[in-house]
């Protein structure tokens, strides 16, 4: 009887390993939807890198990453980490 108990408790198809499984499968689903995101992401990423290129998403790239602006253009960047 006691061995019975204890593999029902402690034992590889035990309530502790079913709890600790269930944990390890709980963080794989995260994980999961973390990886879809990042897929989906670089998808939608990839489908502007076609041969015809989206001269408007370039143009929000060369505003974003060199901060440049179109002729006679002001441009005001404003930090707010300044305290």
């Amino acid at each position: 009887m006691i061995y019975f108990l204890f593999n029902l408790l402690n034992g590889e198809r035990g309530f502790f390993s079913y709890v600790k499984k269930n944990k390890i499968l709980k963080n794989l689903k995260i994980e999961e939807k973390k990886l879809i995101a990042k897929i989906d992401n670089f998808q939608s990423k990839n489908l502007l890198l076609t041969d015809n290129l989206d001269l408007d998403y370039i143009e929000f790239l060369i505003r974003d990453k060199f901060m440049m602006g179109k002729l006679n253009e002001t441009i005001y960047i404003i930090d707010n980490d300044k305290n």
